[in-house]
């Protein structure tokens, strides 16, 4: 027989073992996080967005003049006023959903921050809604972003979004 080292086999074959179980440690944690056990690693439960209680059929009797323009964003169009007036703690943006699109449409007023002021409800093709009520109403002069959502009917899954920033008059 020859003479031994002293480290045997196992010796030699220690930091396999421990990149295998390493390995068995990461998978069965992956596997744990996936299955929702970790509270971290789950979902938040999508809640759909309701139709909007104040929508009116057809387009409002606007025109370029007053500031309201088609958007095109590829998958939908919207149109919209690009000067939005604020009174009465609602800014005026006659978002219209127009006939032709495919696609559920809502707006969400942010402010410089990204801070939600308001939001519309759901309009399906043929509708607008004249004005989002908002919390603070911001002052003249502000800068507000618009993130228009487009939702697929039904499912709810996105169409897309689009961000548009205006400034109060």
């Amino acid at each position: 027989m020859g003479k031994q080292d002293g480290t045997g086999r196992a010796g030699k074959n220690l930091p396999l073992f421990l990149a295998l179980a390493l390995c068995m440690i990461s998978v069965g944690i992956m596997v744990l996080a996936f299955s929702g056990v970790f509270p971290s690693a789950r979902r938040a439960e999508f809640t759909p967005p309701p139709f909007e209680a104040e929508a009116l059929e057809g387009t409002p009797a606007l025109t370029q003049g007053d500031g309201y323009s088609v958007l095109d964003a590829q998958v939908y169009q919207t149109a919209l006023c690009g000067r939005p007036e604020v009174r009465d703690g609602a800014v005026f943006l006659y978002l219209t959903n127009p006939e032709s699109n495919s696609v559920w449409l809502k707006v969400r007023v942010l402010d410089e921050n990204g801070e939600i002021l308001g939001e519309s409800g759901l309009l399906r093709p043929g509708e607008y809604v004249p004005s989002v009520r908002l919390g603070p109403v911001p002052e003249s002069g502000a800068s507000l972003q618009l993130q228009i959502m487009g939702y697929e009917p039904e499912t709810y899954h996105s169409a897309g979004t689009v961000y548009l920033s205006v400034v109060i008059p």
